[in-house]
């Protein structure tokens, strides 16, 4: 979620942030522990597409679905932004939605808003990426618990 310019000239944190600072290095600089934090952008092209498909409809036939948050996932995944693990975390949880991702876009939210999170492609993804992600970090805080002990039991030998 980088910093955008607003229309007034100043900048904002993300898609929803205020506009609150002069320049985009001042947005960078109090949102640092974003730019700290790991993302990826390995999420399938048809998670794009599907984001670009319902972005597209919104856009040339108007609708009231979905919230900020939605419309601010489907740019991301359009624009082929990282995504931070709390992010995919979110996309993951979208999956209670899938029983309504076959209403027709012109029917009711179901389709247009499954599709804005990724459609199948990219909730999927996220489910696995957040699996994979988790797992990495669990095998990591292990190792470093594990040298740890080895750090200790040395310094208490010496």
């Amino acid at each position: 979620m980088p910093c955008y310019e607003c229309e007034n000239g100043k900048w904002r944190f993300g898609e929803t942030g205020n506009c609150q600072y002069d320049s985009k290095s001042e947005c960078e600089t109090a949102n640092k522990d974003y730019y700290a934090e790991e993302t990826y952008n390995d999420y399938p092209q048809a998670a794009t597409n599907n984001a670009k498909r319902a972005i597209k409809y919104k856009e040339e036939n108007g609708s009231d679905c979905g919230t900020r948050v939605g419309w601010t996932r489907a740019r991301q995944l359009a624009n082929r932004e990282s995504l931070t693990r709390d992010t995919i975390a979110r996309m993951a949880s979208f999956k209670r939605h899938q029983q309504h991702k076959d209403v027709p876009y012109d029917e009711g939210c179901g389709g247009i808003m499954w599709d804005a999170w990724g459609g199948d492609a990219g909730v999927n993804w996220a489910i696995k990426k957040l699996d994979k992600i988790d797992s990495e970090n669990s095998i990591k805080e292990d190792f470093e618990s594990f040298f740890e002990e080895i750090i200790n039991k040395i310094n208490s030998e010496k």
